[in-house]
């Protein structure tokens, strides 16, 4: 028997790969399924079985592309209603792969079909437990995605949670390992964990849903305090899991179109294509196309796409660093946005060379930051939580998924400055505020961090997870 997590740092989501006795299931796969293909035939295997753990939000599965590929069948849990054919399992039904069996249960409460699958080894034992979005190391699913579709308020699913979760999952050996939908960083979760695998039994010492005094009513509360909206992208997420998508080869090939600075004004000016920069955050402040959008790929690239353009059928053209074309291109298409129309042949530069009108962005370190400090107006685009454990005492809070609906706060005269923790976010701020014809703020490079290493004074820390 091997098991194999496959982490997408990126998307923060570990994907499964099982294998015994020349026969395979994937959990959750990623929407590029190629590699999963090549990893059975090394292994001499075939694919046997797609587990689906839910209809992801935050993320457009692989399964679809996946099953076509190789005939093998799509299985979801009770209650799930794809437009596609898949095996609708239920409760305690069992599967067999090679040696070992996969045992269903029905564990509603992020969304109603949630499903766990219970690995049961050759000498017939429990040892492991695929969670999906359902437990996660140090939290549990959140209970708000999925209420339209369950025709339930989200304690009505939190209480489903609660239950799925002490008569399904806890009652299992303590020994048992837990093999979680994601990680830290996923919207899909308020604290999870860096860790990607763990025990069930270190999860009910350690994960404060899972307190083994906790009553309902304590678990919804807990549950439901302080969720954030969701990304507006995760419905059309959602959408796309269930009805189906265009296979991910054709995406790529329309997306890597390569396009002359002409052609890509043109599809922006007359088919409204939103310019999207992916390069470094130097480079976009250096130069880059006026009203263009900087979401670098060396951060947190598809979450922060599909959390601040939204909607996935938005046209995109691309600017992007030499190589990275089909990369680019296939992590848009991991969150649904499958309408790349190309991306600019020979990048940046060649657009310069074009004598085409380009922009740049005020930056400032805070070694010279540190004279103006105590008069200066600061916008912290952090989340609100790190803003509140530490600050610039005078910095108001903008945050960054959120900042179309803080823009008035931004005053149209007089200097003003921008930050993050590290930088990466506040280019991101930076590229919005110039699109919306904001341009008299000077970005901070190196963001918290670096005015934390200058000195310069700020409030003191407060341990996020006590606010």
């Amino acid at each position: 028997m091997k098991i194999e997590q496959i982490y997408t740092g990126c998307l923060a989501q570990g994907a499964y790969y099982i294998e015994s006795n020349g026969e395979v299931a994937i959990v959750d796969p990623l929407r590029e399924v190629q590699p999963y293909i090549e990893k059975a035939h090394a292994d001499g295997a075939k694919i046997k079985y797609i587990l689906e753990t839910h209809f992801h939000a935050d993320f457009v599965s692989g399964h679809v592309t996946l099953s076509k590929k190789t005939g093998a069948p799509i299985v979801y849990g009770p209650n799930a209603e794809p437009n596609f054919k898949a095996i609708i399992a239920t409760d305690g039904q069992e599967f067999e792969l090679g040696e070992i069996r996969i045992k269903v249960l029905h564990t509603p409460g992020h969304t109603i079909e949630s499903t766990t699958y219970l690995l049961i080894d050759e000498q017939g034992n429990n040892h492991a437990l695929f969670t999906g979005d359902t437990l996660f190391l140090g939290d549990v699913g959140r209970p708000d995605l999925a209420q339209k579709a369950a025709s339930m308020t989200q304690e009505q699913l939190a209480a489903t949670l609660y239950h799925s979760l002490r008569n399904k999952i806890m009652p299992l050996e303590d020994n048992l390992i837990i093999y979680p939908g994601h990680g830290a960083g996923s919207a899909c979760g308020k604290n999870l964990s860096k860790e990607t695998t763990g025990t069930l039994g270190d999860q009910k010492q350690n994960n404060y849903a899972l307190r083994a005094n906790m009553t309902e009513q304590e678990f919804v509360k807990e549950v439901t305090d302080g969720l954030l909206p969701p990304p507006q992208y995760f419905p059309l997420n959602v959408k796309m899991n269930k009805e189906g998508y265009a296979d991910i080869g054709e995406v790529i090939a329309k997306g890597t179109h390569e396009l002359t600075p002409d052609e890509l004004e043109r599809l922006a000016n007359e088919a409204g294509a939103l310019v999207l920069d992916v390069r470094t955050a130097k480079d976009f402040a250096q130069g880059h196309i006026p009203k263009s959008i900087f979401i670098g790929l060396d951060g947190g690239f598809a979450p922060w796409v599909g959390a601040l353009i939204g909607d996935v059928q938005q046209p995109l053209v691309l600017i992007i660093p030499e190589g990275k074309e089909e990369e680019t291109v296939t992590r848009l298409s991991r969150v649904g946005f499958d309408n790349t129309l190309g991306y600019l042949k020979g990048g940046f530069e060649t657009w310069k060379k074009a004598g085409k009108e380009y922009d740049v962005v005020s930056q400032i370190t805070a070694k010279h930051l540190e004279n103006d400090v105590q008069k200066a107006i600061f916008f912290d685009v952090r989340k609100e939580s790190e803003f509140l454990s530490e600050r610039l005492p005078s910095a108001v809070n903008t945050p960054l998924d959120s900042i179309n609906n803080h823009l008035e706060k931004f005053p149209s005269k007089g200097k003003f400055y921008v930050h993050c923790a590290g930088g990466y976010r506040s280019m991101i701020a930076a590229s919005i505020l110039k699109s919306r014809g904001i341009h008299n703020f000077v970005d901070v490079e190196g963001g918290f961090k670096s005015i934390k290493e200058q000195g310069i004074k700020t409030t003191d820390y407060v341990c996020p997870s006590t606010l």
